[in-house]
C-alpha cells in the first residue's frame, strides 16, 4: 500500500511537471535551434565539474560513517555511493535513498537503520546549506517587482531545514524522550502498539547514525567536503549556462541550483523528469525574466538534467561491474531490515547479524554516553 502510494505520488508529480514544461508546437523548432547552439567546450567543462561533484558527494559520507565505527575503502565507498545515486534517479519518491544504507549493512559493519541516520544528517545539512544560499540570493532580489512566491519559498525552506536541525539536536541530547514523543504524535501506540514498539526501536537505531554531530573532527571534514561539493555544483551550472550564452551570472547560477535542490526534495517524479526542468526555469526567470521560460532556458534545463541522468546511470552501471558491489547485493538491499540476510535465508545465529547487532550496541552506548555528557569527546 505504501509503495503504491509513493508510486502514485511520483507519477502525479511527473504528469504535473511535464504539463508545466512541455513546449508548444511553435516552440519546439526554437528548442531544437537552441540545443544546436550549445558550445561543446563548455559542455565538456560542465562534465569535468560533474565528476568533481560526484566524487565529493560520495567521499564525504565516510565522515558520517566514521563515528559509528565504519569506514569504507575508497573503491567500496565510490561504488556503493554510485549505485545509490543511480537508485535515487531510477526509483520514485526518493526510495533510492535506502539503497546506500542497505548496501553498507550488507558489508556487516552496522545496521541499515543506523546508516540511514547518517543519510538523514546528510540531507538535513545539505538542505540547510542550500536554503541559506537561496534565502541570501532571494533576499537580495526582494522588492516590489519580485514574484510573490519568492520570499515565502525562501522562508519556508529555511524554516523547515532549521527545524530539522533542531530535531537532530534534541534527538542527540534526549534520544529516549524525543523518540517517545515522536511515536506518541503518530498515534501508533493507540492504533497499533506492536508497530509502535518496532518504530521506537528503529528510530533509536537511526538516531545512533547522528553521532557525527558530537564528533567535531568528522563533522568539520564533512562540512568542508560538502562546501566543495556545492561550490563545484554551482560552478558547473554556471559553466553550462555560458555554453548557451544565457547571460546568467555566478550568483544567479548558484541561486538556481539552490532552488532546484530545494524543489526536488518534494515527492519526485521518476528520474526527476519535468520537475527538474520546471524548477530550473523558475530559477532562471528570477535573473533572466521571460527568457528563462523561453526555448533557450528550456534547452539549458534539458541538457543540465539529461547529462546528469546519463552520468549517474553510467557511473552506477560501472560500479555494478566492479567487485565492490553486485547486482545481487542491490536486489537484497531492497529490504532495509537491520539483520543482514545471506543468499539462502541465513539462520538466526548468522555471524554477520551478530556483528551488525554488536555495532549497533556500541553505537547506542556511545550515543547514551554523549547524551549524558555532551562535553565528552566523541
Amino acid at each position: 500500500m505504501k509503495l503504491a502510494l509513493n508510486i502514485g505520488l511520483s507519477l502525479t508529480m511527473l504528469a504535473i511537471c511535464l504539463f508545466l514544461v512541455w513546449p508548444a508546437p511553435a516552440e519546439r523548432a526554437q528548442l531544437g535551434e537552441a540545443l544546436g547552439r550549445l558550445d561543446e567546450i563548455y559542455l565538456l567543462g560542465f562534465i569535468a565539474l560533474l565528476a568533481v561533484v560526484h566524487f565529493f558527494r560520495a567521499w564525504r559520507w565516510n565522515n558520517l560513517l566514521a563515528p559509528l565505527g565504519a569506514r569504507l575503502g575508497a573503491g567500496r565507498l565510490l561504488a556503493v555511493s554510485s549505485v545509490g545515486f543511480m537508485a535515487i534517479l531510477a526509483l520514485p519518491a526518493r526510495l533510492g535513498e535506502f539503497v546506500r544504507p542497505a548496501l553498507v549493512r550488507e558489508h556487516g559493519t552496522l545496521s541499515a537503520t543506523a546508516a540511514l541516520g547518517t543519510v538523514a544528517v546528510e540531507r538535513i545539512i545539505d538542505g540547510l546549506l542550500v536554503s541559506l544560499l537561496v534565502f541570501a540570493a532571494f533576499f537580495s532580489l526582494r522588492g516590489p517587482e519580485a514574484p510573490p512566491w519568492m520570499m515565502p519559498t525562501a522562508y519556508a525552506a529555511l524554516g523547515i531545514f532549521s527545524a530539522a536541525l533542531v530535531f537532530l539536536g534534541f534527538a542527540m541530547r534526549w534520544p529516549e524522550k524525543t523518540v517517545n514523543t515522536a511515536v506518541a504524535l503518530t498515534g501508533a501506540r493507540l492504533l497499533a502498539p506492536r508497530f509502535a514498539e518496532v518504530l521506537r526501536e528503529k528510530l533509536l537505531n537511526m538516531i545512533s547514525g547522528f553521532l557525527v554531530m558530537n564528533d567535531r573532527r568528522n563533522l568539520l571534514w564533512f562540512l568542508l567536503w560538502s562546501l566543495v561539493y556545492w561550490i563545484a555544483n554551482g560552478l558547473s551550472l554556471w559553466v553550462l549556462s555560458l555554453g548557451f550564452d544565457l547571460g546568467l551570472g555566478v550568483v544567479g547560477a548558484f541561486a538556481t541550483m539552490g532552488l532546484v535542490a530545494v524543489g526536488i526534495t518534494l515527492p519526485n517524479s521518476p528520474g526527476l523528469v519535468g520537475q527538474y526542468q520546471w524548477f530550473t526555469q523558475l530559477g532562471l526567470s528570477l535573473y533572466l525574466g521571460q527568457a528563462g521560460h523561453g526555448a533557450t532556458g528550456l534547452a539549458f534545463a534539458i541538457v543540465l538534467h539529461g547529462v546528469q541522468v546519463v552520468w549517474y546511470m553510467l557511473m552506477g552501471g560501472i560500479a555494478l561491474a566492479t567487485p565492490f558491489v553486485s547486482l545481487h547485493e542491490v536486489w537484497r538491499a531492497r529490504r532495509i531490515d537491520d539483520a543482514p540476510q545471506a543468499a539462502n535465508d541465513a539462520p538466526d545465529d548468522d555471524p554477520d547479524e551478530d556483528r551488525a547487532n554488536i555495532a549497533d550496541d556500541a553505537a547506542g552506548a556511545r550515543l547514551s554516553a554523549n547524551a549524558a555528557n555532551p562535553s565528552a569527546p566523541p
